[in-house]
């Protein structure tokens, strides 16, 4: 009886929730009772949970959009977008967005790198940020290219205190050497290991064509970046360290969001 009681809360919160979006009552049910991730994810928004993984079955997009459905945004967020950190032997590379944005806009851009250097930061690694492109400084002024140099200009002018340059090549981002012969005054040093990249097509292939080449490399994500509360997507290729990882930056996420709400 008590479970029946608590999912009857949870389809009629569903409901209420997605009522003018083309769900009925009944329909409302089915999903409740079928679907986990929108269990969990009404778990989460009516905390009796403080964190949700889900992802290991099915389509990321669809866990993404019952996510933005009964979890939704932060406050002061445009957009949501994934980070993927990829833990080689000559050093942690970051990689944003690889699943959620098709074609960001300048702004997006902007967003992906200040929400990806925030999360960085929780792994105690300070961010040095390339805005990654097939552009080099300049060596072209094809769309996607002058996407990247207007958002690394926004970023100059809006957060000096971050360590950011671009648009640049992948391996002017990871090599200083490169870097220096290229663009000798970046505001960069050392080795750059934030990327965020000019599309959805350009993340997730960096990220899925690395993985695959690298040798003893450990994957931690996709983490999910500005939701209004912890809740993270993966993949099925996921394995069991995968996963293990996740759940502790899960529980990181929830202690953190406990603390910002004060709860």
């Amino acid at each position: 009886p008590e479970r029946d009681d608590r999912y009857q809360e949870y389809w009629n919160d569903y409901y209420c929730l997605m009522a003018r979006n083309g769900v009925s009552p009944d329909l409302a049910r089915r999903v409740v009772r079928t679907r986990t991730t929108v269990i969990g994810a009404m778990m989460l928004r009516r905390g009796d949970t403080d964190a949700m993984i889900c992802g290991t079955v099915g389509q990321y997009h669809t866990h993404l959009r019952h996510i933005r459905e009964i979890i939704g945004k932060r406050d002061d967020v445009r957009e949501l977008s994934a980070l993927t950190l990829l833990v080689m032997p000559s050093g942690p590379v970051f990689i944003a967005d690889t699943h959620v944005d098709p074609e960001p806009t300048v702004e997006d851009i902007v967003e992906i790198a200040l929400l990806a250097a925030d999360e960085v930061n929780r792994f105690g690694i300070t961010p040095k940020i390339a805005l990654v492109s097939h552009s080099n400084f300049g060596t072209s002024r094809y769309p996607s290219a002058l996407k990247m140099r207007e958002a690394v200009a926004i970023l100059h002018r809006d957060y000096p205190e971050l360590e950011v340059d671009g648009e640049m090549h992948a391996d002017a981002a990871i090599d200083a050497e490169v870097r220096k012969r290229i663009f000798p005054d970046a505001r960069l040093s050392g080795w750059s290991g934030t990327l965020p990249t000019p599309s959805l097509d350009a993340g997730n292939i960096a990220y899925n064509l690395v993985k695959a080449l690298g040798e003893g490399l450990i994957t931690v994500g996709p983490m999910l970046l500005g939701a209004a509360s912890p809740a993270h997507i993966v993949t099925p290729s996921i394995t069991a360290r995968g996963l293990l990882n996740m759940t502790a930056l899960c529980v990181v996420d929830a202690q953190a969001h406990a603390a910002r709400s004060g709860a």
